[in-house]
């Protein structure tokens, strides 16, 4: 005689039924939120503080849009920077920005502007010090002592020393 297949109790089959809509709602509950209108974005700039002629790095997260604008009188007269998604799903919009030479030191305010319809927007501060920025070397010339560069050089040929001793060494030896 074949087998038959038992019948489920109808609690069995309830049970696989609300547990499969309890998955299908976990699963777009987090992109229906991500995307809501409802979410409120946030700004920062990096580094906070900068001389005049220093880039400053700029990101808003929680716009939920591919695209978005940052503005502020530091950057002095140019047209607002867009921001681009750092990802797939746009949840980080980045940008860079150079505040002019001629930048007055004080404390400006960066707008960012998410690029929907719904004019969602959020602000940074960013502090314009007085002086220029550092550039060229990068202080690999600021304040070496003699000391210093002499135990340097004494390294440097100690490690050429050893390298011709152990190269001869080997080819005494084949």
């Amino acid at each position: 005689m074949p087998a038959t297949p038992l019948a489920q109790p109808p609690n069995r089959r309830l049970l696989k039924g609300v547990a499969a809509a309890t998955l299908v709602l976990a699963a777009a509950t987090p992109a229906t939120l991500a995307h809501a209108g409802g979410a409120t974005p946030s700004g920062s700039v990096s580094p906070t503080a900068v001389a005049p002629g220093g880039r400053v790095s700029l990101n808003v997260t929680g716009c939920g849009t591919k695209t978005g604008t940052a503005s502020s009188s530091a950057f002095g007269d140019v047209p607002p920077v867009p921001l681009t998604p750092g990802n797939l799903e746009a949840t980080n919009l980045f940008g860079n920005a150079t505040v002019p030479t001629n930048a007055a030191a004080g404390t400006y305010t960066v707008t960012f502007k998410c690029g929907d319809s719904g004019g969602r927007s959020a602000t940074a501060s960013l502090q314009v010090t007085s002086g220029a920025a550092r550039g060229g070397l990068g202080g690999s010339v600021g304040a070496m002592s003699p000391g210093q560069i002499a135990l340097g050089g004494t390294l440097t040929a100690g490690a050429l020393g050893t390298g011709i001793w152990v190269l001869r060494r080997r080819s005494r030896l084949t």
